[in-house]
């Protein structure tokens, strides 16, 4: 406790840490303000309906993912997930098009041009999302939970449908613009930390409807309350241990002599990590996901059938063997674009470095491929097995919204960004000599691959 009071006055002691802490905590509870801001022409008090429909399923996580704003059909219904969607489609464009593989070439000229084609197709996605989203209010709530209704016709005017859909889009853009913000004048990475903020939103409803739910509904008490709590903190552990673990590998650097001085001759390692895609795998594998229940307008899943069904049960075998396989595939996907093995070997051999046994030049870059293809399958397949145990979990009778913290994109999600944040706090707080957050000072946080905005 000594330890983290002294930490927080250190923290206060470097201006730009501070002024940095406090503008991101700003922008996040002018986030939260706005989640709930009703969308004009709907009755906040009507919401019964909307909130009952978004309590569980594929709906319910999507509302987490809102931190609410979806059951409170709020200016920020459509939160962040659009700009996920479209930033999973121009990079796999950057795979195979050759003008946007040109265009990541240029630099941050070609970056900046690839973020504003990713906001065009933002706006895109929202404009069809937004009616669906629309229409699926209208149907839960009550003829008086609207207005005005246009007299002739018995349903909201052709006014309430486009205003609400240029609220929408521009909610989204808003929630895209305030990640932007705490990206570059705050702490953290801005869309990864909104995420974070809507599901910590969820956390303690979720952790106090368990609780009544064991002591009157369920049964088993605050015993099996308890030990879900222990299995939970179990998993967390088993989560930070994903996210940080490594695979050194040695590497010699041969003497130099500059001047009077001499340089090299050391042995030092290269930290490859057993995940080093982060968290990114599942938030991009979740945002197709969600594909289906856009398809269909956000309808309550217990009424679809078929197909349609198979993919919008989060708790289905279907929808958790696609889920399972997407994470393992974009997890490869991801550590190929983030990890260049032949850049990193090029690197070595200008510095006069190499891995012993091995080749400089291009044996050494297979050397390093071999050794993240390897690291990379039992990452992947564990980031899958945390995704789906929301699902395991739920088959032995926890509910359904505190479920979704035993792993699954929310576990995930909170672990990454938090310790991403810790990082960059301990890095301010070593570069002016202060201790960190750790005795080491060696908090690892995720891959550059979190960087979004």
């Amino acid at each position: 406790m000594k330890k983290l009071f002294e930490t927080l006055r250190n923290i206060n002691k470097i201006q730009e840490l501070r002024q940095r802490i406090l503008y991101t905590l700003a922008i996040v509870l002018i986030y939260r303000l706005g989640s709930y801001v009703v969308l004009p022409g709907i009755d906040p008090n009507m919401l019964a309906n909307m909130k009952a429909q978004a309590s569980g399923g594929l709906l319910g996580l999507l509302d987490m993912f809102s931190g609410g704003a979806f059951s409170n059909a709020s200016i920020f219904a459509l939160g962040i997930m659009p700009y996920i969607s479209a930033s999973i489609v121009i990079q796999l464009l950057g795979m195979a098009v050759p003008y946007f593989q040109r265009l990541q070439r240029e630099g941050e000229s070609g970056r900046r041009k690839i973020n504003q084609i990713t906001r065009y197709l933002t706006v895109a996605i929202v404009a069809l999302q937004a009616p669906a989203y629309i229409a699926n209010v209208i149907s839960q709530l009550p003829n008086e939970g609207i207005y005005p209704f246009d007299p002739a016709i018995a349903r909201p005017g052709g006014f309430f449908w486009f205003s609400n859909t240029v609220i929408l889009i521009a909610g989204t853009l808003f929630v895209m613009w305030l990640g932007e913000r705490i990206t570059d004048k705050g702490i953290g990475n801005g869309i990864s930390l909104i995420i974070m903020i809507g599901i910590i939103a969820r956390l303690p409803f979720a952790l106090f409807g368990e609780l009544v739910s064991r002591l009157e509904q369920k049964g088993g008490g605050l015993v099996f309350f308890l030990v879900e709590i222990v299995i939970l903190v179990i998993v967390i552990l088993l989560t930070i241990l994903l996210v940080q673990g490594t695979r050194k590998v040695p590497v010699q650097y041969a003497k130099r002599i500059v001047g009077n001085r001499q340089y090299g001759g050391v042995r030092q390692y290269i930290p490859l990590k057993i995940n080093a895609a982060g968290v990114m795998p599942i938030i991009f594998a979740q945002a197709i996901m969600f594909l289906p229940i856009t398809l269909v307008g956000f309808t309550n899943s217990e009424s679809l059938t078929g197909f349609a069904a198979a993919f919008t049960n989060i708790h289905g075998f279907w929808y958790n063997l696609v889920f399972f396989l997407m994470i393992v595939f974009f997890t490869y996907f991801y550590t190929a674009i983030t990890i260049n093995p032949s850049q990193m070997a090029e690197d070595m051999k200008k510095n006069g470095g190499f891995i012993p046994g091995v080749k400089p030049g291009k044996r050494t870059a297979e050397y390093l491929d071999n050794i993240l293809s390897r690291i990379t399958l039992p990452g992947s397949i564990f980031l899958a097995f945390v995704a789906i145990m929301p699902a395991l979990v739920s088959k032995m009778g926890v509910s359904n919204e505190f479920s979704h913290f035993y792993g699954g994109t929310s576990l995930l999600i909170l672990v990454g960004v938090v310790l991403d944040t810790l990082q960059q706090i301990e890095s301010y707080l070593l570069m002016r000599h202060y201790d960190g957050l750790t005795k080491s000072g060696r908090i690892k946080g995720r891959s550059p691959a979190m960087n979004m905005g």
